[in-house]
């Protein structure tokens, strides 16, 4: 059979492939079902804080005679969406650990680079299958904004949700394409996540170090924070500087895992 038609089929299989080895593991469902308890917790906890407030707000206005001014709904999927985007950083080590790592520990590496596809195809089916379970994992916590929908008032600001879910999005495009880098670096799962964990939460902290910074020097970071590119789309706004900025990083870290998957091939030819 001619190569070309044996080559079609593996491009479409490559993708499925990867979405199945992540669901042939328990770390999927557990990784989901975390997610789902920990933003459910915060989801109610922030939404009783929220209702609290409102209801002083509320009274306050009522004996002082003047309108209560809390955008109970606005507030609530500002902090949520936030909160959604700092439990990234620690669960995204766990996704991506195995990514390369498992294959080249099992030796399965040398037999997907000796199939007929080549390392772009190999870096995008596993970053696509990432990028797909994070969708997957993420989906659910729009029921939360569905059933506020129907009892809030006013109306549920969905085009604050809809900027905010694209903002995590872009966000968690970042984390998997590092994260997934880095286990091509490594054949211990448990290497790549301390080092992506590491890499994260230095991310993290510098995201507080360099809110109000006016110095060059704290620009030029202020500007590399993956978290500072976030706020504008937790308030609503889709700012074109940090799309450009997500996307970008997203591609050189995807980059230089194609290179590391290139010198892989080059050691052994």
């Amino acid at each position: 059979m001619p190569l070309t038609e044996v080559k079609t089929p593996l491009k479409l299989s490559n993708h499925r492939r990867e979405m199945q080895s992540y669901f042939a593991s328990p770390i999927a469902y557990v990784v989901i079902g975390f997610f789902l308890v920990i933003t459910g917790y915060f989801f109610a906890n922030i939404l009783g804080i929220l209702m609290e407030r409102s209801m002083m707000a509320q009274m306050q206005a009522q004996r002082f005679g003047s309108p209560p001014d809390m955008d109970v709904v606005g507030l609530l999927i500002r902090n949520f969406v936030g909160i959604i985007a700092t439990v990234l950083l620690f669960l995204v080590p766990v996704l991506t650990m195995g990514v390369y790592s498992e294959e080249r520990k099992r030796g399965t590496m040398e037999m997907l680079m000796t199939s007929p596809i080549s390392e772009w195809q190999i870096v995008l089916g596993k970053y696509l299958a990432s990028l797909s379970l994070f969708c997957v994992m993420l989906a659910p916590t729009l029921l939360y904004h569905i059933v506020i929908a129907r009892y809030s008032e006013p109306a549920l600001p969905w085009r604050i949700v809809g900027t905010g879910y694209l903002g995590i999005l872009l966000m968690g495009g970042v984390l998997l394409a590092i994260g997934s880098f880095i286990s091509s670096l490594t054949e211990s799962q448990i290497v790549a996540s301390f080092v992506t964990f590491a890499l994260f939460l230095i991310l993290w902290v510098l995201d507080f170090g360099v809110r109000g910074a006016t110095t060059p020097t704290g620009e030029v970071l202020k500007y590399i924070s993956i978290l500072q590119h976030y706020d504008s789309f937790a308030q609503g706004v889709i700012d074109t500087t940090s799309v450009v900025f997500y996307l970008s990083t997203s591609i050189f870290a995807l980059f230089l895992t194609l290179r590391t998957i290139e010198s892989m091939r080059w050691r052994r030819a």
